[in-house]
This record gives C-alpha cells, sequence and structure tokens, in this order.
C-alpha cells in the first residue's frame, strides 16, 4: 500500500508540473500561428486519446515521466505547401524563442500563484527558536543560546525554520561571515561566525542542525502515531496510541529515548511495557536491521510518533489580502529561485556535492510525504518543484528549451543557423549529459533508499 501511494503521489506530482511545463509551449505556438499536432502528458502508448476542432491530438501517456507538444515541422516530414507557413521550422528566430521559453515560464508563472494562494489562504509557521546548540559548531561560535528567536540571515528575514534553512544553504562551501540577528528575551542582537568551507561535501545536507542548531519542540510523550503496514511494529501488536513507558527494562521517558533504545537494538528482541487505553500490558518487537551510509547498523520497528500540539506563543499565522499576496508571492518566489540558482552553480563549481542532485525516486518519496502532511506542505513541494523544473529546462544544454533557445539565438543574431552538422555534434553532447545526470540522479536516489 505504501508504495502505491508513493507512486500515485509521483504520478499526480508530475501529471501536474508536466502539463503546466507544455501548456506553456501549447499555448504560446497557438498563438504564434503554429499547427500544434498533438499535446501529450506522458510517453509510450495513449491510454486516452481525443481531438479539439483545430485537430490537434491530446493524450495522457503510459509513461508519466515526462511530456511533449509536437508541432508541424518540415524536418519531420512532409508538409503540404498551403501549410508550410503553419510550421514551427517556418517561423521567424524570435517567434521559436517564444515558444522554447514559454515551457519553463509557465512553470515559473505556476510556482508565483502556488505562493500567492498559500498566501490567500493563509498559513501558520512555527518560530525558529533555538532549542540547543552543538558544541564546536559555527552556532556555538556565534554564541547561540536555548530560547533565541532567529530573526534574519544575512539580512534575510527568516519567520520559519525552512526560511533559515534555505538562507545558510545559500552560504554552504563558502569562505567569510554569516550574521543571524535574534530576539533574546525582548531584544534584539546580532551574532556573527566564520565559514570555512561549510558543508561543501555533505550530501542531502540539513543546513539548520549541521550548522549546530537543534529547533526547540514541545516535550514529545513516546506515544506510537501511524504504523507501517508489514513492519516489525505491526507483527508485534503495537497500535497507534499505545504509549510506551519500558523498553528493554529501561524506562522511557520521551520519544528520543525510545528511538535510542530501538536504533541500539538491530535484530534483538526488545520487550516493551506499553500503556493501551488506561491498561498496562506487555509486547515483544524485534527491530529490523537497518544499514546507514555511513555502514552504521541501527535498529528500526517502523512506527511513527504521534502528532503534539504546539504553544500558541511558538506559532507565526500569515495570512495576506488578495493585492498584499502578489509581493509577497514574488518575494517567496524569487527566494526560492536564488536558492536553486546558488546550488547549481556550486555544484557545477565543486563547492556543492553533487550528491545532492535528485531522481524520480526521491521526488516520489517526497511527494508521498507532502501530500500525507497536508495541502500547504504539498503546494510548497509543487511550487518549489516547478521552480526547479523551469530553471534545469533553461540551462544552455541542447535538447533541453535552454539549448533550442541558444540555437535560435545564434541565428537572430547571425542570420543564419548554425551548420547541421555543429547541432548534430551539440546535440550528442547534450544526449551525454543529460544521460550523465539521470545517472546519477538514480544513482544518489539508491543510495538513499
Amino acid at each position: 500500500m505504501a508504495v502505491i501511494q508513493t507512486v500515485l503521489a509521483l504520478i499526480v506530482t508530475l501529471g501536474i508540473l508536466v502539463t503546466v511545463h507544455e501548456f506553456g509551449h501549447f499555448w504560446v505556438a497557438r498563438r504564434a500561428g503554429i499547427r500544434v499536432l498533438r499535446f501529450s502528458v506522458g510517453f509510450g502508448k495513449p491510454l486516452l486519446l481525443w481531438k479539439d476542432r483545430y485537430g490537434t491530438e491530446f493524450a495522457v501517456a503510459a509513461i508519466p515521466l515526462g511530456g511533449y507538444v509536437r508541432m508541424l515541422d518540415e524536418r519531420e516530414g512532409d508538409v503540404p505547401e498551403e501549410e508550410r507557413h503553419l510550421a514551427f521550422n517556418r517561423q521567424t528566430p524570435a517567434r521559436r524563442i517564444a515558444v522554447a521559453s514559454a515551457g519553463p515560464i509557465a512553470n515559473f508563472i505556476f510556482a508565483i500563484f502556488a505562493y500567492w494562494l498559500l498566501s490567500v489562504i493563509g498559513f501558520t509557521t512555527i518560530a525558529p527558536v533555538v532549542g540547543s546548540v552543538e558544541p564546536e559548531s559555527p552556532a556555538a561560535r556565534m554564541e547561540l543560546a536555548e530560547g533565541m528567536e532567529v530573526v534574519a540571515v544575512d539580512g534575510r528575514e527568516t519567520p520559519s525554520w525552512r526560511h533559515v534553512g534555505m538562507a545558510l544553504l545559500q552560504r554552504a562551501g563558502e569562505q567569510g561571515q554569516v550574521t543571524m540577528s535574534l530576539q533574546d528575551q525582548g531584544r534584539e542582537v546580532t551574532r556573527s561566525a566564520m565559514l570555512n568551507g561549510w558543508l561543501s561535501g555533505a550530501r542531502d545536507p540539513d543546513p539548520v542542525r549541521e550548522f549546530g542548531i537543534e529547533p526547540w519542540r514541545p516535550d514529545i510523550p513516546s506515544v506510537l502515531g501511524q504504523i507501517r503496514p508489514d513492519s516489525p511494529a505491526e507483527d508485534a501488536g503495537l497500535r497507534s496510541g499505545d504509549e510506551i513507558i519500558e523498553a528493554g527494562g529501561k524506562p522511557v521517558a520521551d520519544w528520543f529515548e525510545l528511538v535510542d533504545i530501538i536504533r541500539a537494538s538491530p535484530g534483538s528482541e526488545l520487550t516493551l511495557r506499553i500503556r493501551r487505553e488506561g491498561e498496562e500490558r506487555t509486547l515483544a518487537v524485534t527491530p529490523e536491521e537497518t544499514q546507514l551510509e555511513d555502514g552504521e547498523t541501527v535498529g528500526r520497528i517502523g512506527a511513527g510518533v504521534q502528532s503534539v500540539s504546539w504553544p500558541e506563543e511558538m506559532q507565526r499565522a500569515t495570512r495576506f489580502g488578495p493585492v498584499e499576496a502578489v509581493p509577497e508571492a514574488f518575494g517567496q518566489f524569487w527566494n526560492d529561485t536564488r536558492t536553486t540558482l546558488v546550488a547549481v552553480g556550486k555544484m557545477a563549481s565543486g563547492l556543492l556535492s553533487v550528491r545532492n542532485i535528485s531522481g524520480p525516486i526521491t521526488i516520489a518519496r517526497v511527494a508521498e510525504t507532502t501530500v500525507s502532511s497536508g495541502f500547504e506542505s504539498f503546494m510548497r513541494f509543487l511550487a518549489y518543484l516547478s521552480i526547479s523544473l523551469g530553471i534545469i529546462n533553461l540551462l544552455p544544454i541542447p535538447i533541453l528549451d535552454g539549448g533550442h533557445i541558444l540555437f535560435y539565438a545564434w541565428e537572430w543574431i547571425q542570420g543564419k543557423p548554425l551548420p547541421e552538422a555543429v547541432q548534430a555534434i551539440w546535440l550528442r553532447v547534450g544526449l551525454v549529459l543529460i544521460g550523465t545526470l539521470m545517472v546519477l540522479a538514480l544513482y544518489n536516489d539508491v543510495l538513499r533508499l
């Protein structure tokens, strides 16, 4: 069941973003006077197929990992004389650039709309208040302390931990000083620390925790939430709502003590004393052995924690009117775009590990998690992924939109297209680059599993 949910989440996520992207190409092509032969979401054999009054086929295909808009083009077959003015290759370079760039632009517009919608509906975030600080970390050198609220990083406002993480991520691999503005017992203070290649070799970094900050959180009792199907927890008879009061003969004070005991017992039977509906009982569970990336083997039972309520003073409710939400949406769009561009640039320069590149498996897992977390989380994920998709497609790599734009721009400036032999070579280079990126992304996905 969990696998099916993950696959469905991937299909929905890619279906939305691919439809938005391809609709951008389609919409501009139609208005440029180009005949569109097919608009397909997915590759392969069509599962659904219909035509509109202009003769364009609309298809939903079997392989939901992309899509395409096929236009009339003399390079792909014979075109009747009376229809040649409708062919893509007969259009001016400016029109072809407009069609090629419309897909990524549509992704950007979708992200802005998603942020605008969230701003109008309203959302609640958790204040970025420091819980504890890791010794000898950048946060410790900055002299952060429990109870301080991070107001800004390098001048960028940080109303939530997500904003803090995004701001810190932009400093990954850098040398120099990072500055934080903080609220400390009602007064604002500024602290700084020097970075020396921080996060340069990290894979899937958690910028906040790797900076040395453990976010403040309420006491979390050792009460089970979701139980994964076919897990050791389910096999042992554990249920959602069970409170674990003793594990392996040791009293359990909170969720984190329970996790520590389970992690330290891979493959070894643990006797649990639980409280269920006011009654105590004893069960036995054997944590499954799980190997981490660093080679350490830990135990897991496949049970999550029951959600807890955050104090009202730690919550930040945000809501804007339809007009006020417009600059807010553009601000969030720009922050995420800047973070993505910085990350791409740092991976290209070696300041950030290419192990951070993700593929469809990671996207599917994150999509399923955000869908389970609610509308706000899923919309933010869609927006950020849409921005990433738009930026990637604008890279000047042949077979991507950016590569086509580069060819058409050359033709516009020089008055003639690049020689076909040169285009063929660059297309092969583009295929190699994209193929390498896909293999690397899948390899990273498998490592994450």
